[in-house]
């Protein structure tokens, strides 16, 4: 495998991971509310890491808003942002060669 396609599936992992502490707060009733105050912000400068630029930046904002509101643990931001990033983003890349080409 190329390092490319190594680190592309070393984030889903690490998304994988990240999602999965984040849900963990519904394990532990009312003490997981409290949890959220701590892992909002790791998650949020997590995230600012594995995607860089603007686009990691707003990630890290919704991962943070949706970590810290009591509830929304469920959305698994990180594997949102990593199918964003490593499927939806690369066709619309792709198309946009495919035009340019022709």
């Amino acid at each position: 495998m190329s390092k490319t396609k190594d680190n592309k599936y070393k984030t889903l992992l690490l998304g994988l991971l990240f999602d999965g502490i984040g849900m963990l707060s519904f394990a532990v009733p009312f003490i997981g509310d409290f949890s959220d105050v701590i892992w909002a912000p790791m998650a949020g400068w997590l995230m600012t890491r594995l995607y860089k630029g603007k686009i990691g930046q707003a990630a890290g904002l919704v991962t943070f808003i949706e970590e810290i509101i009591p509830g929304l643990d469920v959305i698994p931001t990180f594997t949102i942002m990593w199918i964003y990033t490593y499927i939806i983003s690369d066709r619309k890349k792709k198309t946009i060669e495919v035009n340019i080409k022709e």
